[in-house]
């Protein structure tokens, strides 16, 4: 136990953006009850980042400003160095590379970074004897890197799952209850703050992927691989998929999938029928949620917000005020050289169920070729809705399949899809029967 002390913990803090200002307002508006729990006072010292005299919506006065983030990483003067910069490398990998190799333990938010170097800058950390804490940078003001690490730790996870994206969740949420297409709910998120200008890292499945990928490090003890996640998003998801789904008992969700299975490790990011019953399923909106395996435990289920000042400078306080406290662990809960090179499953090697949507020519004979295709790869089919004629003679298909290989699915689909009868390419959604 830390004896209290009024010895302040100094704390530094490079980029003072979303992340950064809130970091700053919550340690202000917070000081008195934080300094009782980390057993001494918390005060930001020093600040940096690229632009001095841009209006924020937090007082810095009284806190010395720091030109460079590197030279703020190294500054004798602070305690703890806090990235809040953001993208994977630049002043962002430079500065959170010297702060631990000049001994000053880390705190940041940043996925990216952690996606691409989290190994290394463990080996690192690991090295100097210094912690690199990393809550906020996984579902926000979720504590799961906590719960895994930590409140976990006598468990053997088997699987980890999740809304990791609440723009994605937004849109999506927006699409059930508006019937509008994905580009309008889109510019409506946008326009609302939900949404970057550029949402294509959102949209796009690479932020999701970059958190599972750090969630999978923690929970399975491996090294830290985002280039063998695989990525979906959800820009071709249309409202008549998100009514299919209604009909079937389902909701369209962007998940994030890990498991270390006998194949190997199993990452996947992509959008899934998901059925109602399901929790996961009735978490709307920017929410984010995270459920988790284990053999001791059970099941757990996490929910709260993942994004946004607030929730995201909470878990980033919540690892200075550990520091604070002399608390000095292993990033991701084992030393760097037990963390396994996990061998890759094979995507088309894994198995489930599937939604699959064509949109066909009316014509005669289409449904016995799509379902001799099917047969052919020895996939079984379990239902097939068919919906009225289209203007232009295109009818919407839509079968599940019971469990079936990936690979001969996509073998029926190339062929099916090579027909003159069907004129769009299939779209495919995984229908997960245990969310």
């Amino acid at each position: 136990m830390t004896r209290p002390t009024t010895t302040p913990f100094r704390v530094g803090i490079a980029g003072l953006g979303t992340v950064g200002c809130g970091t700053v307002s919550v340690l202000q508006q917070q000081a008195t009850a934080i300094a009782k729990r980390a057993g001494r006072p918390v005060e930001v010292v020093a600040v940096s980042a690229r632009t001095r005299d841009r209006e924020r919506p937090v007082a810095l006065d009284g806190y010395r400003w720091v030109d460079s983030a590197v030279a703020l990483a190294t500054d004798p003067a602070i305690d703890v160095f806090v990235e809040a910069i953001g993208g994977s490398d630049g002043d962002a990998h430079a500065a959170v590379a010297a702060a631990l190799a000049a001994g000053k333990p880390v705190v940041t938010a940043n996925k990216a970074l952690l996606a691409e170097h989290g190994t290394k800058l463990a080996t690192a950390a690991e090295a100097a004897g210094v912690a690199l804490r990393f809550e906020a940078a996984v579902a926000g003001g979720i504590p799961v890197i906590k719960a895994l690490r930590e409140g976990l730790a006598g468990n053997q996870v088997t699987r980890v799952s999740g809304i990791l994206n609440g723009t994605c969740n937004y849109i999506l949420t927006e699409m059930r209850a508006t019937k509008a297409p994905f580009a309008t709910v889109l510019a409506d998120a946008q326009k609302l703050g939900y949404a970057e200008a550029d949402p294509a890292f959102d949209v796009d499945g690479v932020d999701a992927a970059h958190k599972l990928s750090i969630l999978a490090a923690v929970a399975f003890g491996v090294q830290v691989d985002f280039a063998g996640v695989s990525i979906e998003g959800i820009r071709h998801i249309s409202p008549v998929d998100i009514d299919f789904a209604d009909e079937l008992g389902y909701r369209i969700k962007l998940l994030g999938m890990a498991r270390l299975g006998p194949l190997g490790l199993e990452q996947r990011v992509a959008p899934c029928m998901v059925p109602v019953t399901a929790p996961i399923s009735q978490v709307d909106g920017v929410f984010n949620a995270v459920a988790i395996e284990g053999d001791a435990v059970g099941s757990l289920f996490l929910r709260g917000r993942g994004a946004g000042a607030g929730p995201t400078a909470s878990a980033v306080v919540a690892d200075i005020i550990d520091l604070a406290r002399g608390v000095v662990d292993r990033p991701f809960g084992v030393a760097v050289a037990d963390l396994v090179a996990a061998p890759r499953a094979a995507q088309e090697r894994q198995r489930g169920s599937f939604y699959i949507r064509l949109m066909v020519r009316d014509q005669p004979g289409v449904i016995a070729d799509v379902a001799a295709a099917l047969r052919d790869e020895q996939v079984s089919l379990q239902s097939m809705l068919q919906r009225a004629r289209h203007p232009d003679d295109a009818v919407p298909v839509v079968l599940t399949t019971h469990e079936t290989e990936a690979a001969a699915l996509g073998r029926a689909l190339s062929l099916i899809a090579a027909s003159d009868h069907v004129v769009e390419p299939p779209r495919v959604l995984r229908i997960l029967a245990d969310a």
